[in-house]
């Protein structure tokens, strides 16, 4: 009697061990739907794509203060990005990233899922620039400002809300209407030199432009006005590997426990 219940309590430790760890591995992959709103006031600024990633905190696009870069500029001037996707795949290969909606008009929204493992990705980079404008653009200074996920996976934020006093100034192109995307000639636009800055003044100087969306432009932003948010949501992932996993497990610790059971009822069967 002892030795069955031996049998089965070391049978039922495996069992909920196993359940563990495959709980513990599908718990660190998640599906996170991020969506983003344009929340300045009607006729005012919109936005490029955005660009964004999950990733390790290693990849630092900007700083304050700083001449900017590459894959910052390719974000701040036409909102493009390729140079900023370029260079974070090359800084954390194993990053998820991803590019959301199109132009993003005030008052609307865009959203994109992407497949995230938490424990490698724990924080979140973006930019996107801001339109019109010749280079003032959005985005995180810190790699590590953004951390979404604690260390067991769990969402530690679910917004981040952006203020007109939050735009940056990329400080690569020079201020000129003419040559601003969205009202002007980006063709025409002249190199800068200068290094980044907050800078949400310069949207006045397009006010009564006609925009390539057709509206006739008025910043109407102050420091206090709410321009952009982004939301998360976040939903388990069944993972095929992990249910194949345990499936084999209780196979074989099914297999163990009988060829125990049977060892006992012979062992028994001699000491008769």
């Amino acid at each position: 009697m002892s030795q069955r219940l031996f049998l089965s309590s070391r049978t039922g430790a495996a069992t909920a061990a196993l359940f563990a760890l495959c709980a513990s591995a599908q718990a660190a992959v998640v599906d996170v739907t991020v969506k983003v709103q344009n929340l300045a006031p009607v006729n005012s600024v919109s936005f490029a794509p955005l660009h964004v990633g999950f990733n390790n905190g290693s990849f630092d696009a900007f700083n304050l203060g700083g001449a900017a870069t590459a894959p910052i500029i390719s974000v701040a001037e036409g909102g493009a990005g390729g140079a900023w996707q370029t260079a974070f795949a090359a800084a954390d290969p194993n990053a998820t990233r991803g590019t959301i909606g199109g132009l993003l008009l005030p008052g609307t929204s865009s959203s994109l899922t992407l497949r995230v493992d938490t424990a490698l990705n724990p924080f979140f980079t973006f930019g996107a620039m801001v339109v019109p404008s010749n280079d003032l653009f959005i985005g995180n200074d810190s790699p590590t400002e953004y951390r979404l996920f604690d260390a067991t996976g769990n969402l530690n934020r679910a917004s981040i809300g952006i203020k007109a006093t939050e735009i940056w100034d990329a400080g690569s192109e020079v201020f000129d209407p003419a040559a601003a995307a969205f009202v002007g000639n980006n063709d025409l636009r002249r190199d800068q030199n200068s290094v980044v800055a907050l800078n949400f003044a310069e949207f006045a100087a397009y006010n009564g432009l006609t925009t390539g969306a057709g509206y006739n432009f008025n910043s109407a932003l102050t420091a206090d006005s709410d321009v952009y948010r982004i939301t998360f949501g976040v939903s388990p992932v069944p993972e095929p590997g992990s249910y194949a996993l345990m499936a084999a497990g209780l196979m074989a610790v099914g297999f163990v426990a009988r060829r125990r059971r049977v060892g006992v009822r012979s062992a028994g069967m001699f000491a008769a």
